[in-house]
């Protein structure tokens, strides 16, 4: 089966930016919707954004919109979150995720899933 990882977490003062990596294998990740959610302690998870597959449109939660972009490379399995701006509330595990339909927003609307990265935004 394929599978998707994250990598680029890390610890992050408040302002700066991180760049989070989804890597696919095993599937054709053309083939899916690419969506970014996290998980705070305590909280539910939490969606982030999302990307066509085609990568011409994406949508994102308004509290990261105009700081939080997303792309992807088909030709290379890999979708990225470029993270700027960032703040002590964007502290979370970060997932990558794959769906069918685009507007997906929910994670019972995901169908697979990695197993996240720490991102930590210190004051």
């Amino acid at each position: 089966q394929g599978q998707l990882v994250e990598s680029g977490g890390g610890w992050v003062q408040a302002g700066g930016s991180l760049r989070l990596s989804c890597a696919a294998s095993g599937r054709t990740l053309s083939a899916y919707v690419m969506g970014w959610f996290r998980q705070a302690p305590g909280k539910e998870r939490e969606f982030v954004g999302a990307i066509s597959r085609s990568g011409s449109s994406t949508y994102y939660l308004d509290s990261v919109k105009g700081r939080f972009a997303i792309s992807r490379d088909n030709a290379k399995f890999t979708v990225v979150l470029q993270m700027n701006s960032l703040k002590p509330e964007d502290t979370a595990v970060y997932y990558c995720a794959a769906a069918i339909n685009y507007g997906a927003l929910l994670p019972h609307e995901y169908s697979y899933w990695g197993r996240g990265t720490q991102v930590t935004v210190s004051s």
